[in-house]
């Protein structure tokens, strides 16, 4: 086996180790939030394309010049508006025409995404600030293209708000808790999709396309409530809750959905017309650039099969537009990487049609113009299109699959380059007009950069440098992070870092925790800037590592897809042969090495540690998938099929299949209020290690979601991890 290692090794560190004096605590990462990168926060590029806004502190919008970096004019702020309702506000949108602001407050959370909230419109015209409903809380408020009225959903039913006339229109009327959602997505849609808002605003104001989620027919999941803390339920003090919502599992029925575009001004709602299959996906809504039609993306239940249909939203009619293929799944990138340019007579999709996720051009009429970008590698992002220059913006991992850059390439093909200079992770913010794009970008060896640039990528000015963490970095003695590469036994080439303790010493042999997440076009080992618990266990004595596995992501779609009908065996194999490899370094004890993971890492811990063996002397696995069948229809069955299609892809790549193969200790983590990752998974595989006699150690967060937070959950969990690995690895 051949081992071809490269060292993106930083001799000079975060801070000088001669000088630095102070260690990194564990509140200092999960607590205390001292080493968080600053952001330019609320950040809006203006009609003009000469101006953007920020927010600031939570209640003040200020614009400023792209050309000059000089404040011009704030233009909202709370504290001269007089007996203002609200004190702050965590987010902003502006009306179209920029003469009204529809602000965020009082947000609760319901999912990952989705939220409840109070709205409030400020009318810089009237200089008036008035609540969008007083009937209860919103979601989802989205001004009309005119700014004459807001359109927002309420337990289930949608609404229309006239902010002329200051009525509120209900437009739908059937909706109901775990039955009917009209305008919002449902758990699996909204989870996997990331399809936050179910509704559209046609163009020219006139529609309103909404997707209805009938979802009497979905399984309920139901989880128990105990009273806890922070928040504490006091009446589940003596008697628990349940709380029951609508999960679709594998193989099981998902919501049947139907396309409606609701008229505002004969108030009348008609069907789109989907076709005779009912079990579909409509993950997306997209007008036309003229408004003329409503583009519904409509996916079959494989999903290797979208279809674009073009409906009349007058009468509901629709045809057939564009069908997207794959021998597997189509990609999520196409979801939102299918646009209309503004002059209505092109389209651009992002497809993986040639191995790798490129951009191509389509004409109104649905047939291919050119092929826009090419080479062996993936575009991860779309920006859009320079009408007036003819050029097409776009996010790659073209120098490496650990990086990403910025470029850009003409309609013509005779114009094509790089705008982003840093090396490292960078992501664009392009103005109106495309005049200018501000960049942010961080690498392992600086904290994020925020910069702006105009169209050929000249630095203008510097918005966010992080200065002042830079300065307290040199407070302290960080380990850095080094990149690697190695051949597996298959020939296969994978990426990966390490950090190793500050004092280092090649003589000596060190406990090595390997970190993954290993999921389906994932990402871990990218070039972007973090101080987090793993240089706290770096400093502490171990040698961490994370290697990137088969399936995941800029690497191509065979790379990607090779897992497709059996997650879970090749990355579990490639993380074997990591731990093979890292024992195999002579500065590594291999007696001594565990391996941990949340989610789809904790899946992957299982099962690595199920096929290591002895490798792995521990494991922690937090919030585990433990068999497929136990999760959603979207997320598996786009990988594997159903389970009565592939039955042998989900029983054979269970960690429920071979639980007494674990040798290693295993501490398994869970919230018993996981949404997500129902705690179901860890209480039957838990049982299957007893039943096998494997001794294991066990935490259940009470009332905890998949993310385990809340008061001091995450410093506890990872206290009790720190604590664990110390115990194991000696």
């Amino acid at each position: 086996m051949r081992y071809l290692i490269f060292l993106f090794v930083l001799f000079i560190g975060f801070g000088n180790p001669l000088y630095a004096q102070k260690k990194i605590s564990l509140e200092d990462v999960q607590a205390f939030g001292t080493f968080r990168e600053k952001k330019v926060e609320g950040l809006r590029s203006m009609n003009d394309g000469l101006h953007y806004t920020v927010l600031e502190e939570g209640s003040r919008i200020v614009k400023y010049s792209y050309k000059e970096g000089k404040k011009i004019a704030t233009v909202f702020d709370l504290s001269t508006v007089d007996n203002a309702p609200i004190s702050s506000f965590s987010a902003y949108e502006f009306s179209d025409d920029e003469t009204k602001l529809l602000l965020t407050t009082k947000v609760e959370k319901i999912y990952r995404h989705s939220f409840t909230a109070e709205y409030f419109v400020w009318n810089s015209v009237t200089q008036e600030l008035t609540e969008l409903s007083a009937k209860g809380r919103q979601q989802l408020a989205t001004f009309s293209p005119d700014g004459e009225r807001v359109a927002f959903v309420r337990k289930n039913n949608l609404f229309v708000k006239s902010l002329k006339f200051g009525t509120e229109s209900q437009v739908t009327f059937d909706g109901k808790k775990n039955e009917i959602i009209n305008g919002a997505p449902d758990w699996v849609y909204e989870e996997e999709f990331a399809y936050n808002k179910a509704f559209s605003w046609s163009p020219d104001s006139k529609f309103l396309a909404f997707i209805r989620f009938d979802e009497r027919e979905v399984n309920d999941f139901s989880m128990t409530m105990f009273r806890g803390e922070q928040p504490s339920l006091n009446e589940n003090e003596l008697y628990p809750s349940g709380y029951t919502f609508k999960y679709p599992k594998a193989g099981e029925k998902n919501s049947e959905v139907s396309a409606h575009v609701y008229d505002l001004k004969s108030k009348t709602t008609v069907e789109a017309d989907l076709g005779t299959e009912k079990d579909i996906y409509v993950p997306r809504l997209k007008w036309t650039a003229d408004a003329a039609e409503l583009a519904i993306m409509r996916l079959n239940r494989r999903q290797n099969v979208l279809d674009v249909l073009l409906a009349n939203p007058n009468t509901g009619d629709t045809r057939s537009f564009f069908t997207e293929k794959n021998n597997r799944y189509v990609a999520e990138e196409f979801l939102d990487d299918f646009i209309f340019l503004p002059d209505n007579d092109y389209f651009v999709v992002n497809s993986e049609r040639n191995e790798y996720s490129h951009l191509y051009l389509y004409d109104r009429q649905g047939f291919l113009v050119k092929q826009l970008t090419d080479g062996a590698f993936d575009v991860t992002d779309f920006y859009g299109f320079d009408k007036k220059r003819k050029i097409f913006y776009y996010q790659a991992a073209k120098e490496s699959a650990m990086r990403r850059e910025v470029y850009y390439v003409s309609l013509d093909g005779k114009k094509q380059g790089k705008l982003s200079s840093a090396p490292g992770t960078s992501k664009a913010e392009f103005s109106s007009g495309f005049n200018y794009f501000i960049n942010s970008c961080s690498s392992v060896e600086n904290p994020l950069q925020v910069t702006l640039h105009d169209n050929t990528g000249k630095l203008l000015r510097v918005l966010e440098d992080n200065a002042d963490l830079k300065a307290k970095l040199k407070e302290y003695n960080i380990p850095q992070k080094e990149f690697f590469e190695f051949e597996t036994s298959e020939g296969i080439l994978l990426n990966g870092w390490m950090i190793k303790p500050v004092d280092f010493d090649t003589s000596k042999k060190y406990p090595v925790v390997m970190t993954q997440y290993s999921g389906p076009n994932s990402q871990e080992v990218l070039d972007k800037w973090s101080v987090d618990w793993y240089h706290y266990l770096a400093q502490e004595g171990f040698v961490v590592a994370c290697v990137d596995p088969r399936g995941t992501g800029a690497r191509g779609e065979e790379f990607r897809k090779v897992t497709y009908m059996q997650l879970g065996k090749y990355e579990s194999d490639d993380q074997v042969e990591a731990a093979k490899y890292l024992g195999s370094l002579p500065y590594v004890d291999k007696n001594n090495i565990a391996i941990w993971g949340w989610s789809y890492g904790g899946f992957m811990t299982l099962l690595s540690m199920e096929k290591g063996g002895d490798i792995f002397k521990a494991g922690i696995a937090v919030a585990p998938v433990t068999h497929y069948k136990f999760y959603d229809t979207v997320y598996t069955e786009r990988y594997m099929r159903t389970p009565r299609e592939n039955p042998d892809g989900y029983d054979e790549n269970s960690p429920m299949a071979n639980p007494s193969n674990i040798t290693g200790r295993l501490l398994i983590v869970h919230g018993s209020a996981d949404d997500n990752v129902h705690v179901q998974n860890t209480m039957e595989f838990t049982e299957k290690l007893v039943q096998a006699g494997v001794q294991f150690d066990m935490a259940i967060y009470t009332n905890r979601n998949h993310s385990i937070f809340g008061g001091n959950t995450r410093l506890h969990l990872y206290r009790k991890m720190t604590d664990f690995l110390k115990t194991q690895l000696k």
